[in-house]
């Protein structure tokens, strides 16, 4: 079923990747889970989802922090990268949300803005056949301040040219729904996966 848009007429749809577009936040999960394996790091599930749409490079400082490590945020983001490349042809794409891509692509300018470093974005995006949807694309390397801070989708609306309060951001997370409200835009938010899956079981 298609998930409801926002009262209101839009130039620009703004969609986050990981949880929106890609159904792999699982994958991503167990990709983090190799990755801080050697180190003896821990990231429980429900801490997984809550810290959704962070870079990369701020949860591994917070993991440090909170379990006394030095874990080195580029080997360790290089190891999840990798992981997540091997266990990326498992990915699909989230229902709701590609439908709302198939029904508006050609209508209205798209952007991936992402927590998400662009080499995994565009990996993504290339093994769900949808790379060539998006006219902009905002990873983690193109912005100073992560979500939940408003910057990443300020800098897609400038990229796109369009005002903020014209844009309509698809969001799966928290902070990324705080993100997009900070930016003054309206939002749609994607049901996190057990809630999606087990409706179509039930």
């Amino acid at each position: 079923m298609m998930l409801p848009l926002p009262e209101g007429e839009f130039d620009a749809y703004l969609f986050d990747c990981d949880g929106t577009i890609a159904d792999s936040m699982p994958v991503h999960h167990q990709a983090w889970l190799r990755a801080l394996e050697e180190y003896g790091a821990e990231f429980g599930e429900e801490l997984f989802y809550a810290w959704g749409g962070r870079t990369p490079a701020s949860v591994i400082a917070d993991l440090n922090a909170r379990q006394g490590l030095t874990m080195p945020a580029d080997a360790v983001n290089e190891r999840r990268e990798r992981f997540f490349e091997e266990l990326l042809p498992g990915v699909r794409a989230v229902p709701e949300v590609l439908e709302h891509i198939e029904a508006a692509y050609g209508k209205v300018p798209f952007a991936v803005v992402s927590g998400s470093g662009r080499e995994s974005v565009t990996a993504s995006l290339k093994a769900l056949g949808l790379l060539d949807r998006f006219d902009v694309m905002v990873c983690a390397e193109d912005y100073v301040n992560g979500k939940p801070d408003p910057e990443c989708f300020l800098t897609a609306a400038k990229l796109l040219n369009v005002a903020p309060e014209r844009c309509v951001v698809f969001e799966d997370t928290d902070f990324g729904m705080q993100a997009a409200a900070a930016a003054g835009m309206a939002a749609v938010r994607v049901p996190p996966p057990w809630q999606r899956h087990s409706s179509k079981i039930n």
